[in-house]
């Protein structure tokens, strides 16, 4: 008797898969690259200049009772209350 062939295994089937990442189509529209090669272009800013320290900003109060003038700083809040500086008046003021 003649010998039979080795029987093929049933397996499964392979699937291709793709393995691309690029587009077919490339949209310039929203293509923004630009290339920024050479020297930095922050113009006017060096490394030893420190930042600048904001100053608190100061305002102007007249008192009501004797009318001499106060300089104050500038509120944060809305409502806030100032008291006369000269000693003999001694008036507070709320302002809101």
């Amino acid at each position: 008797m003649a010998a039979k062939p080795p029987a093929k295994k049933k397996g499964r089937r392979r699937r291709k898969m793709r393995l691309t990442l690029k587009q077919k189509k490339m949209d310039t529209a929203s293509d923004s690259y630009t290339d920024s090669l050479g020297w930095s272009t922050a113009v006017g800013r060096t490394l030893d200049d420190a930042p600048k320290v904001a100053e608190p900003e100061f305002i102007n109060v007249q008192c009501e009772m004797c009318g001499s003038m106060m300089k104050a700083r500038k509120p944060r809040k809305t409502r806030y209350t100032i008291t006369c500086d000269y000693e003999a008046c001694g008036h507070t003021m709320d302002f809101s």
